[in-house]
C-alpha cells in the first residue's frame, strides 16, 4: 500500500531520530511497536536501560512545536504501549521515555519526559 506525504515526512522523522539517537550511543531495539491501545515509535537500549521513544515533527514551533504536541491521551497510549512491551522481559530493566522533537529541521532530545514511568 503506498504511503501518504504525511506518512512518508513521519518516517523520515523517525529515520532522523534513530540517526541522533544511535549517534549518541542508543542501539535499536524495535521500531514501531504497537499493541491494542498504544504505539511506541522507536525503544532504544542506552546502556542498561530501556528507552521508549516518542518522535514528534512540524514545520515550524507555531502552536508550541513539536514537543507540545504531545497530550496527556497521547501519553496514556505510550505508558500502556511500554507496559506491553516490557511483559516480554522476566525482570523489567530500568527503562525511561523520551522524547525527540523536530522543529524546522532541529532535533531536541528531551530525556525522561514521563514520570509514572511504566
Amino acid at each position: 500500500m503506498a504511503r501518504t506525504d504525511k506518512q512518508n515526512l513521519g518516517r523520515q522523522g523517525e529515520d532522523d531520530a534513530l540517526d541522533h539517537l544511535q549517534r549518541h550511543g542508543l542501539a535499536l531495539v524495535a521500531r514501531n511497536f504497537l499493541c491494542k491501545g498504544g504505539e511506541l515509535d522507536l525503544v532504544m537500549r542506552d546502556g542498561a536501560a530501556l528507552v521508549f521513544v516518542e518522535v514528534r515533527r512540524r514545520k515550524s514551533s507555531r502552536f508550541g512545536g513539536a514537543a507540545a504536541s504531545i497530550t496527556p491521551a497521547k501519553q496514556r497510549r505510550m505508558t500502556l504501549a511500554a507496559q506491553v512491551f516490557l511483559l516480554r522481559y522476566p525482570q523489567p530493566p530500568p527503562c525511561r521515555f523520551d522524547v525527540v522533537a523536530i522543529d524546522a529541521g532541529h532535533i531536541t532530545w528531551l530525556k525522561n519526559v514521563l514520570d509514572d514511568g511504566a
